[in-house]
């Protein structure tokens, strides 16, 4: 994630869901990010500032004129060092104040005076989220640019089932990357992304697949928006969340998946193909389960999928991967070839860390002039921007 050596300022408000805040700044510290937690004084009376300071190494500013702050002086100057700001949970009545640009406190100075995004992710009761006033004032922010994460739906500290809970950490760190990723090397392009493994019905049980994760295709999406992309990741089954801020198309069968490719690829920039599509599938998929009492073998007809990169039309960069368990340098070219790639991804699913499932990948990555680079044993987010680094450097030349 692009977040190291980045300033994240943090907002937290009197929430219930302001524990989840201490989580937020883990995870943000962890990937390289100088995270400054600022908090009101309500959020103070759920959890404590030594909390924040433990967890960031920086000292929490409480209090617009904080003598010990290194801030207190020029009180702008924290919205002056952010990169992108970010409000978790976020109150009703801070949402109101910032609509309004009310600045009676540090978090609303801050937000007022600084110019990087902003990032906010509401909790709070459902009848005070879908109420009119709080509905027009998430409005004016959007209206404004500011980034509006969630909230998810479930269980609230009333009792209550209903939408208000602040959404998943992933969700909103997904959030950050993408508004810090604004003015990255591929904004303004769209690139679409398969993933996983699709699945042939044989009945409405089973089905032919294969052990495909959808790792390598969820990173390669990841990371396309962190650099400014849109991004539609077009995933067959896959037991990953979905990435935020990506446009998702859920598909079955391989024929769903070249229906929906064909469709996303209008006015795309770039088709990467991680996605382990089936070869074949059944002729016939039966109606109703077959019992193992009515058969003593099963027999099945195969036919041949749609070959989804070489009958996908239009004007975009091509890029595919190449699974192999042999010869691989010499069935990837064939298939950069065959199918008429910018580029193929090479990897031996035999070797030890590069499997199926794994969180890392050592691949081989081949251009039309089979120019071959070697990369050594990388976790999948590294080996997803190496791919988008020749995915770039195309890019400018067409």
């Amino acid at each position: 994630m692009k977040l190291t050596n980045k300033t994240v300022v943090l907002g937290v408000t009197g929430s219930i869901a302001a524990y989840k805040a201490a989580d937020l700044a883990s995870r943000l510290t962890q990937a390289g990010a100088r995270v400054e937690v600022v908090m009101t004084e309500a959020a103070a009376r759920f959890i404590t500032p030594i909390t924040f300071r433990n967890i960031t190494g920086r000292s929490v500013v409480t209090e617009m004129f904080e003598l010990a702050s290194e801030f207190s002086v020029e009180h702008v100057a924290l919205a002056e060092a952010a990169d992108v700001v970010v409000i978790a949970p976020a109150t009703a009545n801070m949402i109101a104040k910032l609509a309004a640009g009310i600045a009676d406190d540090m978090l609303g100075c801050t937000v007022l005076a600084t110019k990087a995004p902003v990032v906010v992710a509401p909790a709070m009761n459902v009848n005070m989220y879908e109420n009119p006033i709080t509905q027009d004032n998430l409005a004016k922010l959007r209206a404004r640019d500011f980034s509006i994460v969630g909230p998810a739906y479930g269980r609230l500290a009333s009792g209550e089932m209903g939408l208000g809970r602040l959404t998943d950490i992933d969700e909103i760190v997904g959030a950050i990357c993408q508004v810090l990723g604004r003015s990255g090397d591929l904004a303004g392009k769209r690139i679409v992304v398969t993933a996983g493994g699709t699945q042939e019905p044989v009945d409405p049980v089973r089905c032919l697949t294969n052990r495909s994760s959808g790792k390598m295709g969820y990173a390669l999406a990841e990371a396309a928006r962190d650099r400014g992309a849109q991004v539609v990741l077009v995933s067959a089954p896959s037991a990953l969340s979905n990435p935020a801020g990506v446009e998702m198309v859920d598909v079955g069968t391989a024929q769903q998946m070249y229906e929906a490719v064909q469709k996303a690829v209008a006015k795309a920039d770039a088709l990467i193909m991680a996605a382990a599509v089936a070869d074949y599938r059944p002729v016939r998929a039966s109606e109703s389960k077959i019992k193992r009492q009515q058969v003593s073998e099963l027999i099945l007809e195969l036919e041949r999928t749609p070959d989804i990169l070489g009958q996908v039309k239009g004007d975009f960069l091509r890029v595919g991967f190449a699974a192999e368990s042999e010869n691989l340098v010499a069935n990837a070219k064939e298939k950069l070839h065959k199918k008429k790639l910018d580029l193929v991804v090479g990897n031996d699913i035999t070797a030890a860390g590069s499997g199926i499932g794994a969180d890392t990948n050592q691949v081989v990555i081949i251009n039309r002039e089979d120019k071959v680079e070697k990369l050594p044993l990388l976790p999948k987010r590294e080996v997803a921007d190496r791919i988008l680094d020749k995915v770039v450097e195309l890019l400018h030349r067409k």
